[in-house]
């Protein structure tokens, strides 16, 4: 018995088309639901229907002409249909429009550049003293800067300063130093071409490379309190090549060291390792004794402090840096040595410093004054260019100001050099820093001495040379054999500086009761040596008048021991015959008086008691017989 299974459902198939239900009717046709198309005019109807109206079409550029005359007349349409619909924006007025922009902080809404030629043009502004006037140059200024400090380089640094210069740096160095810390921050690589850049303008603007770094350590600290690492790492990196480029003081590394090193943190330490690679190879020729002491730091912290394997590697890869004598991280690289030794500016500014970072000039401010000040820095841009006045005139829309001209040194040409005539003393401060730095860093008195005579020593320098070696020698702790080497071997290169430093004794000899004692201590050996060595005169004892109304406690002090060095050189014997030279006799008046008894008493009795009674038998017998010529 078969059973009939039940049939599955039918699928859905395609709906065949309806036929014709006799062969002579016509064939169906289904009814579409889509919508015909609406007839719509044409370009050609729109053409015929707008002809009537005049619009004015911009010049389209296309390298087809039927495609351009084409995209030109539909253009027309546009412009017509939206004339005919009435909504056409009237034309802005370009006075008023450059006023609102003036009138904003930072310059208002963006205006493409062919649209802000055009406003310029139909406003026909050339009146210096309107502030749109200004507003448009300090524009064209803060752009001009920006697009220079971008495209420097090794190879074109030497192009772009003249350019910098021809830019009004006085009045746009808020705008400098913003620009300059911005693109240091997103390229690091570049740093030392940035740093070497703020260097060469701080020989010509010492203001504004003292801007930058006071900005540049302001940021720093900002950033450590915020635990800011990205921004940690691109300030102090542009800090260390500051102070390659003797910006500034190389104290400021060893304070961010220190910092850095104080609490120590995975984080800090990095920062740190990183900082002592940049700096470390100037900071081991400018002060070996301290910067040892950063490396024992750093190997205590290694050992003692709780951080991760990672940072120990680095401060393990810092020390074989180190060994290598910093071989990958030189000073000054090749290309960036640009500023004479001579002309090195470097502001000493500290990290704990109340510092002001004048946030002030980064907006644009009015100047009523604006074309005095023009014709200022114009005169200014000369002087330092080379360029002569008349032939500099035609520049005379280059921005100028003189806001900071108190803190400028007065500049002027001799020769065809640019000369400054610093009347604030900043070359001779950075000169007696300079030379301080280079005793520090000599190992002995014969590298001090061919290192200072290296330098070119300008005239009239030579006394401060004089005092600086005599202040680090006060300086010491206990007297160093070394500086009385070193002023000897100045003394004996020419007479010059035997008479420097016969001037330098009689100041001193002056001045002697202003130093404390050990400080004392220290000149008087020095002088001694000098005197010993016959490096200096003996006619500079004619300034010491041994009396009790002419000497104070630190004369005699000052003059005991002075002898006492003389004699542990010369001996006694040979001390006493110098004192008797008959030749010398006119200087020693007033160290061995015999106008008056009085004053003779006090000086056989000074000498007795620092142990020279020797040098005093003139002055005993000459008053046995004094009551005979009574």
């Amino acid at each position: 018995m078969s059973v009939n299974s039940p049939s599955p459902e039918p699928t859905s198939k395609r709906k065949r088309s309806i036929s014709p239900t006799t062969e002579n009717d016509p064939p169906v046709h289904r009814k579409r639901r889509s919508l015909s198309p609406v007839d719509r005019p044409s370009v050609e109807d729109k053409r015929d229907s707008l002809e009537q109206l005049h619009v004015e079409v911009p010049r389209i550029h296309d390298n087809d002409p039927a495609r351009r005359r084409e995209r030109e007349e539909q253009l027309r349409i546009r412009l017509a249909e939206q004339e005919l619909a009435g909504i056409v924006k009237p034309k802005p007025d370009p006075k008023l429009e450059m006023q609102k922009m003036a009138a904003t902080r930072g310059g208002g809404a963006y205006i493409p550049p062919a649209r802000l030629r055009a406003m310029q043009a139909e406003m026909d502004v050339q009146d210096p003293s309107s502030p749109e006037y200004q507003r448009i140059r300090w524009d064209a200024l803060r752009k001009s800067i920006n697009g220079l400090i971008n495209k420097v380089n090794v190879g074109n640094i030497k192009f772009i300063v003249p350019e910098l210069f021809g830019e009004n740096l006085i009045r746009g160095r808020g705008l400098f130093a913003r620009s300059i810390m911005r693109a240091q921050a997103s390229s690091l690589p570049f740093t030392p071409v940035f740093a070497a850049l703020v260097s060469i303008i701080n020989t010509k603007l010492p203001s504004v490379g003292e801007l930058i770094v006071t900005r540049v350590v302001s940021q720093f600290r900002r950033a450590y309190r915020r635990n800011d690492k990205v921004t940690c790492v691109a300030t102090s990196t542009f800090i260390a090549q500051l102070v390659n480029q003797q910006v500034t003081h190389h104290l400021l590394a060893f304070e961010i060291i220190i910092l850095l090193l104080e609490k120590p943190t995975d984080d800090s330490v990095e920062i740190a390792v990183g900082f002592t690679k940049e700096v470390g190879a100037f900071l081991s020729e400018a002060e070996p004794k301290a910067n040892n002491s950063v490396y024992e730091r750093f190997r205590s912290i290694l050992h003692e402090a709780t951080i991760s394997k990672r940072v120990q590697y680095m401060i393990e890869v810092l020390f074989q840096v180190r060994k290598d004598r910093f071989k990958d991280n030189v000073v000054l690289p090749e290309g960036l040595d640009l500023v004479e030794e001579d002309d090195i500016i470097t502001h000493p500014i500290h990290l704990d410093d109340d510092l002001q970072v004048q946030d002030t000039l980064n907006v644009f401010k009015f100047d009523p004054d604006y074309a005095e000040t023009e014709e200022k820095y114009q005169s200014i841009k000369n002087e330092i260019l080379g360029v002569d006045s008349d032939s500099g005139s035609s520049g005379s829309d280059s921005d100028s100001d003189d806001e900071s001209s108190e803190d400028e040194p007065d500049t002027g040409i001799v020769n065809g050099k640019v000369t400054i005539h610093d009347h604030s003393e900043t070359n001779l401060i950075n000169f007696r820093r300079n030379v301080y730095l280079t005793i520090m860093s000599s190992l002995d008195f014969e590298e001090a001495a061919h290192k200072l005579l290296k330098r070119n020593i300008e005239e009239g320098l030579e006394l401060e040379l004089a005092n600086m070696v005599v202040e680090c020698c006060s300086q010491e702790r206990s007297y160093a054999k070394f500086y009385g080497l070193l002023g000897e071997r100045f003394c004996k290169l020419n007479q010059t500086w035997t008479m420097t430093f016969d001037q330098c004794f009689r100041n001193y000899y002056d001045t002697i009761h202003r130093f404390e004692t050990n400080r004392l201590r220290n000149i008087a050996r020095f002088f001694g040596h000098l005197l010993a060595q016959d490096a200096i005169p003996w006619s500079v004892f004619e300034v010491i008048r041994m009396n009790e109304d002419d000497t104070t406690s630190s004369s005699r002090i000052f003059v005991k021991i002075m002898f006492q060095e003389i004699s542990e050189v010369l001996g006694l014997k040979r001390l006493a015959e110098r004192f008797k030279d008959p030749t010398m006799q006119v200087w020693f008046g007033g160290l061995f008086p015999i106008d008056n008894p009085k004053n003779t008493r006090f000086s056989i009795n000074y000498f007795t008691s620092i142990g020279l009674g020797v040098l005093t038998e003139d002055m005993r017998e000459h008053l046995k017989r004094a009551p005979q010529f009574q």
